[in-house]
């Protein structure tokens, strides 16, 4: 269900991101050829701004470990600070802040991503929901020659709850325009009060930390 409802949020973000900017806010494969097309066609500032989104984007995920890291508690805090980097967004209306604005929600999906990590041990993309049909469907593979755990099936619930999200981000920005992004914004901190609900055992279960390498005299 907590997978299920970020990439739902994730999906309003990104839906109603694509809406509003015309590109995509998560999808950086798809931003990658943008950004090839658009410099292979002269057109550099366009090429430039994808390219950018792309670093953001990553910064974003970088971001969101190193508070997830600091964090009691990780889900909480990763949330609250998308909420906050949406509601930001939603203030930048004038035309000279629309690119700030699409470099904002882009930050705020790629940081999303540090919320979920696993699930009992399987990876799981919030927003990237390509890879979870490929796991998805390496698992059915994997069923059809024997192996009988059903554990992939997990898989399938990111892109559902993208889907759904999706659907509605695209509703709501068609009735509010970027007032959408103000209404994600809360949807975000209400996710984030809602995981303090969660006892830390069972947040352990699906978000283990993992150990900071550092370096010893020797190397």
């Amino acid at each position: 269900m907590l997978a299920g409802t970020i990439s739902f949020l994730a999906g309003m973000t990104d839906a109603t991101g694509v809406a509003l900017t015309g590109d995509f806010v998560s999808f950086m494969t798809g931003n990658t050829t943008r950004a090839a097309l658009a410099l292979g066609g002269g057109n550099l500032y366009h090429g430039a701004v994808l390219l950018s989104a792309i670093v953001i984007f990553v910064l974003g995920n970088a971001g969101g470990i190193v508070v997830a890291h600091r964090a009691d508690r990780r889900i909480f805090v990763v949330l609250a600070c998308v909420s906050v980097i949406l509601a930001t967004a939603s203030l930048m209306t004038h035309d000279d802040l629309k690119v700030f604005r699409f470099y904002m929600i882009v930050a705020s999906m790629g940081m999303v991503n540090a919320a979920v990590e696993q699930i009992e041990g399987l990876p799981i993309g919030l927003t990237y929901v390509t890879g979870a049909l490929s796991r998805f469907g390496r698992g059915i593979g994997r069923w059809i020659v024997g192996d009988r755990r059903l554990d992939w099936t997990v898989q399938i619930v990111p892109w559902i709850g993208m889907l759904a999200g999706a659907i509605v981000g695209a509703i709501l920005t068609q009735i509010v325009g970027a007032g959408a992004l103000w209404l994600i914004s809360v949807f975000a901190m209400l996710i984030a009060f809602a995981a303090l609900l969660i006892p830390k055992p069972l947040q352990r279960r699906f978000n283990q930390n993992r150990a900071v390498r550092r370096p010893t005299r020797n190397g």
